[in-house]
């Protein structure tokens, strides 16, 4: 299922990841700016300064992060962490976090529980579902940007050279789709219909993004969701993952292939590429040795309802959390991230049709 990464390929991607520095001019950024937008495998604080449960801003969230706790759902660093470090950035701040300055290097809008869907996570409380982190960028590039730079034509170029990165879909299925006594989805529509409204819906939303000034796109794949313990716990099944689920997950990819090489036809200019996250997290749940891992099936930290929800807060966690794929129940340790995010910065077999160090240079 998926890509399959040999040995020989992981140490290429870590190598060049030891190298990326050579595309760096004099140790600045390569890139204007990189902004952020998707659920909680992105969300770098946003939802502390919202009303809902899912949140992360205790303990041992961040046990292994260097700024301790700040509201990241992981022990360390996010997939776009590691692009912000590679592209020579500071860490996107979450955008809910900013009142006065004006951050020119990028901004992170991504909100943990939400989805494409404005319903999606709404049970958990309130979050930034992908319109209300698209009415954000808005606000920031027409109200906040503007008066930085000395004519439009400035701020287009910054705009068309910065790097947007997506991860958003994931919620759709576990906290919509997923769960139809709370939500009616899943009964209104088949997988394929379905996917094809969140296609439709994330379409729109692209097309907002390009006419805003984006033109170097990257949007993830959803992961394989029949794998992660708070499925692969729950339900019966053999093997390491729910199968039926995880091709739940392989319709959406399908459809956001197709969709992101169409609009990428049709928006001049514009290149939008997808990171193949999913099969790299497949093999590593199914195969975690030849990632440098040992466990690939449970989570590290001690969670509710015995390894299938989030962490226990100050719980103490695993004794190596980054020899485990998964953190809680729902997301990746930080040495997962870093597979996912060395693997789209450097290799095009990831990252399709190009790597973001290609996309950079386009």
């Amino acid at each position: 299922m998926g890509i399959k990464l040999s040995i020989s390929s992981l140490i290429f991607l870590f190598l060049s990841f030891a190298n990326f520095g050579s595309v760096l001019i004099d140790g600045s950024p390569i890139v204007p700016a990189l902004y952020v937008f998707g659920d909680s495998l992105f969300d770098s604080g946003n939802n502390n300064f919202l009303p809902t449960l899912a949140k992360a801003d205790f303990l041992p969230y961040g046990v292994n992060f260097a700024k301790g706790v700040t509201g990241r759902f992981t022990n360390g660093k996010t997939v776009a962490d590691f692009i912000a470090e590679f592209l020579g950035l500071p860490y996107a701040p979450p955008c809910l976090s900013i009142h006065k300055s004006t951050i020119l290097t990028g901004l992170n809008y991504a909100s943990g529980s939400c989805g494409i869907l404005p319903e999606t996570g709404s049970r958990l409380g309130k979050c930034l579902n992908l319109k209300e982190q698209m009415d954000l960028f808005e606000k920031t590039v027409k109200s906040d940007l503007s008066g930085h730079f000395k004519n439009p034509n400035d701020l287009a170029e910054y705009l068309s050279k910065s790097i947007y990165i997506v991860s958003v879909g994931n919620n759709d299925f576990l906290n919509n789709y997923l769960q139809p006594k709370l939500y009616n989805t899943s009964k209104r529509y088949p997988p394929p219909q379905f996917a094809q409204l969140l296609m439709d819906d994330l379409s729109h939303h692209f097309k907002r993004l390009y006419n805003l000034g984006a033109r170097k796109i990257v949007m993830f794949e959803i992961g394989p969701l029949g794998c992660i313990p708070s499925i692969a716990k729950t339900q019966n099944h053999s093997g390491n993952c729910v199968e039926g689920t995880n091709q739940l997950a392989s319709i959406f990819n399908d459809k956001l292939r197709a969709t992101l090489a169409n609009l990428t036809f049709t928006f001049q200019g514009s290149l939008f590429v997808l990171g193949r996250a999913n099969g790299i997290g497949y093999d590593a749940i199914t195969s975690p040795l030849k990632y440098g891992l040992e466990d690939g099936s449970n989570p590290c930290c001690t969670t509710w309802n015995n390894g299938t929800s989030a962490c226990i807060p100050w719980a103490k966690p695993c004794f190596q959390p980054n020899s485990h794929f998964f953190w809680d129940a729902f997301h990746l340790t930080e040495s997962a991230s870093s597979v996912i995010a060395t693997g789209c910065f450097n290799d095009s077999a990831v990252c399709i049709p190009l790597n973001i160090k290609k996309l950079v240079q386009m």
